[in-house]
């Protein structure tokens, strides 16, 4: 049984969706761990610039995923968990960390799940899609 290859946009869904969560843990762990990651030779993840880089390359991601999967399944349901989660994500970045910790990570946490969310329902609706009377192709 042969193995069919999954398309670019597809992938780049699942990469998304993996970073996303990843980011969601990292920022709701990175109160927790601040000070072990210079220890651990991983401080760079406690770098402000970093992170706001990532952000930015998520959301960029993010958006240009769902718009190819909308151009293929016609649904603006991802939209939905992406355009909170990215706002959640500004939100984040706009928290001073130093005065607001708490505020940051639950901030960035739930923009990176919901990111993340968008991922997965935009794979569904473009590799889920069930055929039935109201098809129309």
């Amino acid at each position: 049984m042969s193995q069919r290859r999954l398309p670019l946009a597809s992938r780049f869904d699942r990469l998304g969706a993996t970073a996303s969560f990843l980011c969601a843990v990292h920022c709701a762990a990175l109160p927790l761990v601040i000070a072990t990651l210079p220890a651990i030779g991983l401080g760079f993840l406690a770098n402000h610039r970093f992170e706001r880089g990532f952000v930015a390359f998520a959301s960029v991601l993010a958006l240009t995923t769902l718009i190819v999967g909308f151009r293929r399944h016609h649904r603006f349901r991802a939209f939905w968990f992406l355009v909170p989660g990215i706002l959640l994500l500004a939100a984040g970045m706009i928290v001073d960390f130093e005065s607001s910790a708490t505020a940051h990570a639950v901030l960035v946490a739930m923009g990176g799940t919901l990111v993340a969310v968008s991922h997965l329902t935009n794979l569904r609706l473009a590799h889920g899609h069930v055929h039935d009377a109201a098809c129309e192709h």
